[in-house]
């Protein structure tokens, strides 16, 4: 039998209540397809409840919390959009955390609409390049981004698409770059250095992995 793609890829979906549902629910179907686990990882246990535009949408169970979880036990991020859940995700620092912690490390980043809204308020799109929703083109701009106009922007470590009606692109790009993961991550890759990014990212970033290094040794001692 031929090996799928993503045979055994671990990836997190990061979402939280107002996902945009096709923003979920297709990547998702696409990575499976292709051989990926998935986790929901969230805010909070049980489900959250998505969105059709402005319209209730369906409710998916999380796998996981970002309390309980970390960029180690990933091989990549899927960060969907829909303009409630990356605003819910963005205040939240531990969700910032785990994102930087991606980053940092070079793993995948696969992002579309108004995702990137987490990825400017974690402090990481100052020299970057990415496709968004046109709405939020200021905040990426703002905060030293380079916004794109385009279905699909590839930039090192992140693809990013601008809307649901990017999604044949963007899944597209998604596997390509979730592909390459176990060679990325042999090869050690890192896509910036540490003095790339806000002073206030890497020192979240440092501090939580500190506690948490902390916490499991305190853990393991008892």
């Amino acid at each position: 039998m031929e090996r799928k793609r993503l045979e055994g890829l671990r990836v997190a979906v990061l979402a939280a209540d107002g996902f945009e549902q096709v923003e979920v629910t297709r990547p998702l179907k696409e990575l499976l397809r292709h051989g990926a686990r998935v986790d929901v990882v969230s805010l909070h246990r049980g489900g959250i409840r998505g969105i059709n535009f402005l319209n209730p949408g369906i409710k998916l169970r999380v796998n996981r919390t970002v309390h309980d979880v970390s960029a180690s036990d990933y091989d990549a991020l899927l960060i969907p959009g829909g303009f409630v859940n990356p605003d819910l995700l963005r205040q939240s620092e531990k969700a910032k955390m785990l994102v930087t912690a991606f980053d940092v490390a070079g793993k995948p980043i696969a992002t579309l609409c108004h995702g990137p809204w987490v990825l400017v308020s974690a402090g990481l799109v100052r020299d970057r390049k990415l496709a968004a929703w046109p709405g939020i083109q200021d905040d990426i701009r703002n905060a030293g981004g380079t916004w794109l106009d385009e279905p699909l922007v590839r930039d090192g470590n992140w693809v990013s698409s601008r809307s649901p009606l990017d999604l044949v692109h963007f899944q597209r790009g998604m596997v390509a770059l979730f592909e390459e993961a176990p060679r990325r991550s042999a090869l050690g890759a890192r896509t910036r250095r540490f003095a790339q990014y806000r002073p206030t990212s890497v020192l979240a970033f440092l501090l939580g992995a500190g506690l948490l290094v902390a916490l499991r040794r305190r853990l393991l001692a008892a």
